[in-house]
């Protein structure tokens, strides 16, 4: 990732901004710049990604769970914790050739949004 450089009138504003500093008060502390510099490059990784197209979802071409509960898929390892549950394990090598295996992700947090409604839908 390159290297973020903000101006000292951005750095005033988020922290302005984040009720760190009164208006026109410096940024007293290097912990408290810290901050600010992270919640900047937040905004632009957030900005970054909302205009970034939407990643396609793609096939797995392997995945293989090992004993000990060890997975990878594609060759990498799985990045999520996955819960001592049973699996459901779907191999179909004779019909479409497409096999699938269910698992349980652990999360600290799980959200499930509505979907968006079209203004139209509601008229």
């Amino acid at each position: 990732m390159p290297l973020q450089q903000f101006t000292p009138a951005e750095l005033q504003a988020k922290a302005e901004q984040l009720g760190l500093v009164e208006s026109g008060q410096a940024i007293p502390t290097a912990a408290m710049l810290s901050k600010v510099k992270a919640a900047l490059v937040e905004d632009r990784r957030a900005e970054a990604r909302k205009d970034a197209p939407p990643a396609k979802a793609r096939l797995a071409q392997s995945i293989v769970v090992q004993p000990g509960g060890s997975i990878t898929v594609d060759g990498e390892p799985l990045p999520w914790l996955v819960a001592a549950q049973p699996m459901d394990i779907n191999l179909s090598p004779d019909s479409d050739g497409v096999s699938s295996v269910r698992l349980t992700l652990l999360a600290a947090s799980v959200q499930v949004l509505p979907p968006k409604t079209d203004s139209t839908e509601s008229e």
